[in-house]
């Protein structure tokens, strides 16, 4: 009875021995699984994530020193002076900047683009270069490309200077047109966005409140008036105050205007319509519109081709009373010693931006 007892304890003793040595060797091969060779511990490497957008992405971003890149915002405060480098990432990259660049060909500006990116650098930059600067990426099918408006990436840079709060300009006496159906900015634009800025009438003396409404203010368009009356006429400025001394704008006129947006309404008149060979004729081609509308005139008369005429365009500011202003654009095509291939009928058309208008007048022989 002894023995069998003592061999029952003998075999148990084994059974535990053999399960121990089965845990050990799990946590052994657990351990091999979370250690590279040579024993050191490996980090889980999450997979890289490629960047978005695919081909034709582009990105704005401003290039700095030493390799590193700041992604621009919707504005973007920097000092001038400093050369400035803008980046789009694409193959085949548009860029707006301001329009003045251009109308002067400013050699401080150019455009590089290589087979990744666009890159544009502006350098000795100054407050007059505040404004928005944009990319987009441009897309072919063919001969034919677009702007890809999914793909544009815009931020309006400040040059803050302290002694130019306001954006430099060559004109000193602007004229904003006041319509009824729609907004007008007097544009005095600041460098500095955190500049306290303030409108006001230069007769009577008044400050005009932006109360977030009727007015208010953008440091990126100037002052925006909501809905523009006969009383906001007159001659106005702005003022502007950052950390130090006032400084005032150029001085703006604000007209009243009260004509529809529309082709242009012509009238045709001869001098005479029944002349004799040899006399002198004008026939003017008159368009009433829109101040700061411009309008295109094209002629078609007999003996054109074969004979010499003279044609002079000229236009002109009218107020109309009750402080509505509009625009009277003359075309006047003069022929001299009449012959009889000048006679029949005179078509002048006039274009705008809205439309065009075909009129007609006969000049015809006594």
């Amino acid at each position: 009875m002894k023995l069998c007892v003592i061999l029952c304890l003998a075999l148990f003793w084994v059974e535990l021995q053999h399960g121990s040595c089965q845990q050990a060797k799990r946590r052994k091969d657990s351990g091999d699984n979370r250690n590279r060779a040579g024993g050191k511990r490996g980090k889980m490497r999450q997979p890289k994530l490629k960047e978005g957008g695919g081909r034709g992405h582009s990105l704005l971003t401003q290039v700095l020193e030493k390799g590193r890149f700041l992604r621009l915002g919707q504005s973007t405060v920097l000092a001038p002076g400093n050369n400035v480098e803008l980046r789009c990432k694409g193959s085949n990259i548009g860029w707006s900047y301001p329009s003045y660049l251009d109308t002067f060909n400013d050699s401080r500006l150019s455009i590089i683009q290589s087979d990744k990116y666009s890159q544009l650098i502006l350098t000795a930059p100054s407050a007059a270069d505040t404004g928005q600067y944009s990319c987009w990426v441009i897309v072919c099918d063919g001969r034919e490309c677009q702007k890809d408006h999914e793909h544009v990436y815009a931020s309006h840079i400040y040059f803050a200077d302290k002694d130019n709060l306001f954006v430099p300009s060559d004109i000193h006496f602007q004229i904003v047109y006041l319509r009824p159906d729609k907004p007008a900015v007097v544009p005095c634009r600041v460098t500095t966005p955190q500049s306290t800025v303030s409108l006001h009438r230069e007769v009577p003396p008044e400050e005009i409140p932006a109360n977030g409404t009727f007015v208010n203010y953008d440091p990126a368009k100037g002052f925006v008036l909501q809905k523009p009356a006969h009383e906001y006429q007159g001659v106005f400025y702005c003022k502007a105050v950052a950390k130090g001394t006032p400084q005032i704008s150029n001085k703006y006129q604000l007209l009243y205007v009260e004509v529809p947006s529309s082709p242009p309404f012509v009238s045709l008149q001869s001098s005479s319509s029944l002349v004799s060979g040899g006399d002198n004729i004008n026939v003017t081609c008159s368009v009433i519109g829109e101040p700061d509308v411009d309008v295109s005139f094209t002629w078609s008369f007999p003996g054109q081709g074969q004979r010499p005429v003279r044609i002079q365009t000229s236009w002109r500011l009218v107020n109309r009373g009750r402080g509505q202003t509009t625009r009277i654009t003359q075309s006047v095509l003069g022929v001299e010693d009449m012959e009889t291939i000048d006679f029949g009928k005179y078509f002048c058309k006039a274009k705008n931006q809205h439309g065009e208008t075909l009129v007609m007048t006969s000049v015809m022989s006594k």
